[in-house]
């Protein structure tokens, strides 16, 4: 699976050659085209809602234009398909969600990040170590392969698909476990949009308890992203926050599981363990930080920072109509029950226990 523009332009030959390059982005443009289609078009459907709602004096459903895209993106991957002509470009939906996050950060100033709170961060960490053992724990109940419970436990511990992506390759997996734990964590991302603004609602979280509970307990930051974006944009901003923080450890997991297989004699061993760590450190939280630092010192003007925040909704809207698109209902479940289990029973115990954690710490500690 393509995670970026960058990765689909240097496939296959040197990007250098300036025709071999124009050949390469031309291809993408039908996919990020038909992103921009899917995404307006749940904009539109929630303008046209909205102003029907208003015109004849009715309260409807406020369905967030983020459901909207998914759904018709979901709609058009499990019934027509995704024809060839577009993959390429709707791979880059990745892309759009990583250049989102790091125009998000105008919206940020440091002092924001900083509010994010001590408490917030144990919460963060207690997720860490309670996905990474309960994961493992119900694999070896299940009696799944040792390296699949590993991807298992390290993509619902930290960041979904890129963390099980970037490990494979650490703790020399097969191919066939990394499709096992993608197929899991991305049906259950899937499932998390619809429940996880319902529970939130049923529940009256407010806005900073949801956003920290959707970026503990959803895996794929496109998925939590949305989760919290479907909120509200209060909540929306604090998931990508807390998910943002999440993300920052996979390489020191990554390293760690690492070392291990290759203490068995089952992976390569690490000779330079930074080198290893710069390479698996997801960057694009380096431009967050960065954009968030010159926003914070008054580098931008309002306009500016207004215009930052547009991109990033924008480079949103393709990301989400990506999410649909790239999510094959039929495909996920030739994959097998047991990885499907156990992550379902995972996911829910994870789900379940931040969702207490969160609601005790803002109920006592307002948080």
């Amino acid at each position: 699976m393509a995670s970026s523009i960058a990765s689909n332009l240097a496939a296959g030959g040197s990007a250098a050659q300036p025709k071999a390059l124009t050949i390469r982005l031309l291809s993408l443009l039908p996919g990020i085209a038909l992103l921009a289609v899917v995404g307006y078009a749940g904009k539109f459907i929630e303008h046209s809602i909205s102003a029907y709602g208003k015109a004849h004096h009715q309260v409807l459903p406020n369905i967030e234009y983020v459901l909207w895209a998914i759904l018709i993106g979901l709609a058009i991957s499990n019934t027509v398909g995704v024809p060839a002509i577009f993959r390429a470009g709707v791979a880059t939906y990745e892309f759009w969600l990583k250049a989102g996050i790091v125009l998000l950060g105008s919206r940020f100033l440091l002092g924001d990040i900083g509010r994010l709170g001590g408490l917030s961060l144990v919460l963060i960490g207690i997720e860490l170590v309670l996905a990474l053992s309960f994961m493992t724990y119900l694999g070896k109940a299940f009696k799944l392969r040792p390296k699949l419970i590993s991807l298992l436990a390290i993509g619902s511990s930290i960041c979904g698909v890129s963390a099980i992506i970037a490990a494979q390759g650490a703790i020399d997996a097969d191919e066939e476990d990394s499709s096992y734990a993608i197929a899991a964590i991305l049906a259950l991302g899937a499932i998390s949009l619809f429940l996880f603004p319902v529970i939130g609602h049923s529940l009256h979280l407010s806005d900073r308890a949801y956003g920290m509970w959707a970026g503990l307990a959803v895996d794929n930051t496109a998925e939590a992203t949305a989760a919290g974006a479907l909120y509200s944009d209060a909540a929306g901003k604090i998931a990508v926050l807390a998910k943002t923080c999440r993300n920052a450890t996979i390489g020191f997991i990554v390293l760690a599981y690492a070392i291990y297989w290759a203490s068995k004699g089952e992976a390569s061993a690490v000779t330079n363990k930074g080198a290893f760590l710069w390479r698996k450190f997801p960057k694009f939280i380096l431009g967050f930080l960065l954009i968030s630092l010159l926003a914070t010192v008054g580098f931008f003007s309002k306009p500016q920072l207004l215009a930052l925040g547009n991109l990033s909704r924008w480079a949103f809207l393709l990301t989400f109509a990506g999410v649909g698109l790239r999510t094959n209902l039929k495909e996920l479940g030739k994959q097998g029950a047991r990885p499907f289990i156990v992550g379902a029973l995972g996911e829910i115990a994870i789900a379940v226990i931040t969702l207490g954690l969160v609601y005790g710490a803002d109920h006592f500690y307002h948080l």
